[in-house]
């Protein structure tokens, strides 16, 4: 993940997102308050609701009560002529002073519908107090099957109200509230008949579109629910009959006080709340729109996600105008670095301006020129070094063995053996001139002539010690190689691999190409190297660990080859051609020593003849 991507989700991590996690929370903080603050609100509009609601009720029971206290419903139960009970069509001065008195009160209740009694004694008749049109009582008989009767009868003259659609056998069709009461006899309180009144809606009506008024515009639904969820009384008429569980997704229970709650009420989000009536088993219910109370939350969430947005614009144009200069210097500087790691040391990065970036450009280009110095001076001394150890080498050629050599041409002159002190002559000039030349790398075919020399003159000393072959392809005779790099591997085969032994010696020099490098294999069939010798051989070790080498027997034996010659080849290939190239050594005391030389194919590129 590149740095302009981290700074971005920096910025949308600690700001944007702690930014919306924020207005998230004020949202839902806010739309808590809303529904709790309107819960309460509507706890005192219902609470007065219900009030006023009983306050209805309890006048018209007020009137049932003075004409039980006056005896008129004694009167018009034991009149042998009912139809003269009827106090809406009966002129004013056929009746008694107590019911004109009660049909002053009865006038006087605008939203009375109608009244009558049953009589429980005689012929179980029916008595109209107050006549309305199109409308039969029930009978008698079939009014005591009902469920209800049983309940008026337990209620022991208690009024017993009744709403709309709870018993539309009784009531009829018409939005009323009926009133049944038991009548009894003042002096023996003996039953005496049942009093039936219905008043008309027109007083709730009144009650709710008052309230209604105090509402938001048409975001407010008021109705009146008896404990079985039937909706008795909806002031729009729409709702009128229907259950309200089955218009909610929440399960209700109407109980004894006030409860409020947020559910989906007729497929929209509301706000539900329910006051039981304290006196009658109903409750008014009000439904409010989720939608038309939350509008100032809208609002706030709508400026909330634009100011969001706005932020979120500016953070990306800052982050393409300004940022992507910084991010992209950065980058650049991070690109050249990783040029300089692959060794391209002339990588520089333009240093314009006069901010950090400028001075961080500059430090990298001057921390590039020191190391492109300090390398150059590595290389250096490391090349001088490596002269130094090459002359070391070329120096290396034993006294004892041009001593020797010499000797041997001595006993051949002395022997008249001319030809033989020709060959050894011309053998030893060979490699002294290849010894003191002053190219450090030679053709492969030098390499091979004064690889020869040197083992023809060894042959000439110890003929019957060892034979050997060389097998180059004729392709490969004109490859670059370090000169002095066969002659110490196989003056580690005659010398210590051939000791001892009583068999002869045989010694393989082969070379091939294979996957851009070339590689020559010197194998020999002398006695070996053991595990030990092998391990304590370490030919690869860098040099600044040979100041704590521990110098031992065994190291002394192995130190012409670990100081001067295999160790010595291998280093100069190390540094010559890198780390990718060198000696590699397999050897067993039993199948003698193979070591391969792997260095370039082509990196050099061919000679000349």
């Amino acid at each position: 993940m590149n740095l302009r991507v981290k700074l971005l989700l920096a910025f949308v991590i600690l700001i944007i997102v702690p930014l919306c996690i924020l207005g998230v929370v004020t949202f839902m903080v806010t739309s808590n308050s809303i529904e709790e603050k309107y819960s309460r609100q509507t706890e005192y509009s219902l609470k007065a609701v219900s009030y006023s609601i009983s306050s209805v009720f309890k006048q018209m029971d007020n009137v049932t009560d003075s004409g039980i206290g006056t005896s008129v419903f004694h009167m018009a139960l034991s009149e042998k002529d009912p139809s003269k009970q009827d106090l809406s069509a009966t002129e004013q001065l056929d009746l008694n002073a107590s019911q004109r008195s009660f049909r002053n009160l009865l006038y006087n209740h605008p939203s009375m519908s109608y009244a009558f009694l049953y009589n429980l004694h005689g012929d179980n008749s029916t008595v109209s107090i107050f006549t309305k049109e199109n409308f039969n009582a029930m009978k008698f008989d079939e009014f005591k099957k009902q469920p209800l009767f049983q309940e008026v009868m337990d209620l022991n003259a208690v009024p017993k109200w009744i709403a709309p659609h709870e018993y539309p056998e009784i009531t009829g069709p018409d939005p009323v509230f009926t009133q049944i009461r038991l009548i009894k006899e003042l002096s023996t309180f003996k039953n005496i008949g049942i009093l039936v009144v219905q008043i008309k809606s027109w007083d709730i009506e009144s009650i709710f579109r008052n309230l209604s008024l105090d509402q938001t515009s048409g975001s407010t639904h008021f109705m009146l629910v008896n404990d079985d969820g039937l909706i008795l009384f909806d002031p729009m008429q729409s709702l009128d009959g229907q259950k309200v569980q089955s218009l909610m997704d929440y399960p209700v229970q109407f109980k004894e006080g006030y409860q409020s709650f947020k559910a989906s009420f007729n497929s929209h989000n509301s706000i539900v709340s329910m006051y039981h009536l304290k006196e009658y088993p109903w409750s008014i219910v009000s439904v409010t729109s989720w939608d038309s109370l939350s509008e100032e939350t809208k609002v706030f969430a709508q400026w909330f996600i634009g100011i969001t947005l706005l932020c979120l614009f500016g953070a990306l144009t800052f982050n393409v105008v300004f940022m992507n200069r910084i991010t992209g210097s950065i980058a650049m500087i991070v690109r050249f670095m990783r040029r300089v790691e692959g060794g391209d040391f002339k990588v520089r990065v333009d240093d314009k301006g006069n901010d950090e970036l400028h001075v961080l450009s500059k430090g990298f280009n001057d921390l590039v020129d020191k190391i492109n110095l300090l390398f150059t001076q590595v290389k250096k001394e490391q090349k001088q070094k490596n002269q130094a150890e090459l002359r070391v080498l070329q120096a290396q050629i034993k006294p004892h063995f041009l001593f020797n050599t010499l000797e041997s041409i001595n006993v051949l002159a002395m022997q008249n053996e001319g030809a033989k002190v020709s060959e050894m002559v011309y053998r030893l000039g060979n490699i002294l001139r290849i010894s003191i030349e002053s190219n450090e790398v030679i053709p492969l075919e030098k390499e091979i002539d004064h690889l020869r020399s040197y083992l023809e003159i060894q042959k000439f000393r110890f003929e019957d010690i060892f034979d050997y072959e060389i097998d180059v392809p004729n392709e490969l005779l004109k490859r670059s190689i370090l000169k002095l790099t066969l002659q110490p591997l196989v003056e580690n085969s005659i010398q210590h691999g051939f000791e001892g032994i009583t068999y002869k010696g045989i010694i393989r020099i082969s070379c091939w190409s294979e996957q851009g490098k070339m590689i020559l294999q010197i194998e020999d069939n002398g006695i070996g190297i053991g595990p030990e010798q092998l391990l304590a051989f370490e030919y690869m070790r860098s040099d600044q660990n040979d100041d704590h080498e521990v110098v031992s027997n065994r190291n002394s034996v192995n130190h012409e080859r670990r100081g001067l010659g295999v160790r010595s080849v291998a280093d100069r290939i190390r540094i010559h051609y890198g780390d990718f190239y060198g000696l590699f050594i397999c050897s067993s005391n039993t199948t003698g020593t193979i070591i391969r030389c792997i260095i370039p194919d082509d990196e050099w590129g061919d000679f000349d003849a």
